[in-house]
C-alpha cells in the first residue's frame, strides 16, 4: 500500500508538470513562429525595397550613359572643330605680313605719270 501511495504521489506530480511543461514547449514555438512571420515580413519588405531602389539605379545609369554619350559626341565634335582654327604663331605671322603690306602708301600707274 506504501508503494501504491508512492506511485500515486509520482504520478500525481509527473502529470502538472508534464502539462507545464508542454505550455512552456507551446508558448515557445508561438514565439518562435511569431518571431519566423515577422523575419519573413521584414525580408518581403526588405527585396520589394531593394528591388525599387535597383531600378532607379538602373534608370539613373541609363541617364549618365546617354550623357556621355552626348558629351563624347560634343567632344569629338569640338575637338574636329579645333583643328580648323588657326594657331597663335600663325596668326602672329599674318599680323606682321599685314603690317608689312600697306595698300594705302602703293602708287598707281596714274600718279606715277603726273
Amino acid at each position: 500500500m506504501v508503494e501504491e501511495q508512492a506511485g500515486q504521489s509520482y504520478e500525481g506530480q509527473f502529470v502538472p508538470d508534464s502539462n507545464a511543461k508542454l505550455r512552456d514547449i507551446e508558448s515557445k514555438q508561438k514565439m518562435l513562429k511569431d518571431r519566423l512571420l515577422l523575419i519573413g515580413q521584414n525580408l518581403v519588405e526588405i527585396k520589394e525595397k531593394t528591388s525599387g531602389d535597383l531600378l532607379e539605379i538602373k534608370k539613373e545609369m541609363g541617364t549618365m550613359k546617354r550623357n556621355m554619350e552626348r558629351l563624347i559626341s560634343f567632344l569629338e565634335t569640338a575637338s574636329g572643330e579645333f583643328s580648323k582654327f588657326a594657331r597663335k604663331e600663325d596668326l602672329d605671322i599674318l599680323t606682321k605680313q599685314a603690317k608689312m603690306f600697306q595698300p594705302l602708301e602703293f602708287i598707281r600707274k596714274k600718279d606715277l605719270k603726273k
